[in-house]
């Protein structure tokens, strides 16, 4: 039997705008679950640390060790906030396996070593800067058992971790935690005092020369010979030194002299020979550089027979007249030099044209002749 009403056929154009709506209806969800979860993202915040500050805000917490020292457990909320893993990590991130209380009883023998057994967990987010560490004279000396040396959390703090660099001067101050006598001296030269008094951002701290992570030995032959090129890095570029109206002509000048040409043989030949022959530090000093006019610069021209003597003991008042300093030779600046100099740019070239055709003569000669 025939039904009497038949399914409805629907046209193409019906199912064309059916699916059109659907498509539309589906498109607006996906956007509105998108929206729901970028504004979650923005406004959810990171596990908070609240539990754990309920009790290490408390002052005076602490931990008595079996060596009679305490381990201070108080921080400071406001600290951590501000620090750079406040809004970033929560206390268990580094502190692993202290989620539940009371916390679980571990063994500590005293602060220091408490310290270097914590650092390690800063690999699990900077492996990167943690590997460069293993280079260093830093993790030589605590590989070598001197619990001294310092880690991580010694220049970068432990809950009040900040940028670095901000303010720059910061960098120079942890460094001064170890090398007190030489951060002293540090900030009465004239890169030191154009930081902490004007905070010059332009001048060198102690990472500029001695590097950050994988900082290497200064006492090795290798370090000293690339002294050069580490002050080269500054007084080389043409910008930063027309700042301070100084000449960038003061490492080419050094390396076209007899200390400088000597130096950069042995730095390709052989880098770990020890050698005598002067570099910048020798001459201007290392942590107390002063400034050239200064007084006290050991290479004023009054002090500079007493900074000559240092690797030429015999040397007298006339010694550093054989040394023309920074200065490239002009007609008014060593003109002797200067036009000897010109003599034998052009004497060189026309002795070796003029033997060259004095030996293609004979040449010419021999064989028309044989």
């Amino acid at each position: 039997m025939l039904d009497k009403h038949p399914p409805a056929i629907e046209s193409p154009r019906y199912n064309r705008g059916k699916a059109f709506w659907i498509g539309m209806g589906l498109l607006v969800i996906a956007i509105l679950i998108l929206l729901f979860k970028t504004a979650g993202v923005g406004a959810q915040a990171p596990p908070p640390a609240e539990p754990c500050l309920q009790c290490h805000v408390i002052p005076g917490l602490e931990k008595k060790l079996p060596n009679g020292e305490k381990l201070k457990l108080t921080i400071s909320a406001e600290s951590f906030a501000r620090s750079v893993h406040g809004s970033r990590l929560i206390c268990s991130d580094c502190h692993a396996g202290y989620i539940t209380a009371p916390h679980p009883n571990r063994n500590i023998d005293n602060r220091r070593s408490y310290s270097i057994a914590q650092y390690e967990v800063c690999k699990k987010c900077h492996f990167a800067n943690y590997t460069k560490t293993l280079d260093s004279v830093h993790y030589a000396m605590l590989n070598k058992g001197n619990q001294n040396a310092p880690v991580c959390t010694d220049c970068h703090t432990s809950h009040d971790v900040t940028h670095p660099d901000k303010p720059r001067r910061a960098i120079s101050q942890a460094c001064s935690a170890c090398h007190t006598a030489i951060s002293k001296t540090y900030v009465t030269s004239v890169h030191g005092k154009a930081l902490v008094e004007e905070d010059n951002k332009d001048v060198p701290v102690c990472t500029d020369c001695h590097g950050v992570h994988n900082i290497h030995d200064p006492r090795i032959e290798s370090y000293r010979l690339d002294v050069p090129d580490l002050c080269a890095r500054c007084h080389t570029d043409e910008t930063l030194m027309d700042k301070y109206d100084i000449s960038t002509r003061v490492v080419q000048t050094y390396l076209s002299d007899f200390h400088g040409v000597t130096v950069s043989l042995r730095q390709k030949q052989s880098p770990d020979s020890r050698t005598t022959e002067a570099v910048c530090t020798d001459c201007h000093g290392v942590h107390d550089i002063a400034r050239v006019e200064s007084t006290n610069s050991p290479v004023m021209k009054a002090n500079l027979v007493k900074t000559c003597q240092k690797c030429h003991p015999d040397a007298g008042p006339n010694f550093p007249s054989a040394w023309l300093s920074h200065y490239e030779p002009s007609p008014q600046k060593a003109p002797m030099v200067y036009f000897a100099r010109l003599f034998y740019l052009a004497f060189i070239p026309f002795m070796i044209v003029g033997l060259s055709i004095h030996v293609m003569l004979n040449l010419w000669r021999a064989i028309t002749h044989r």
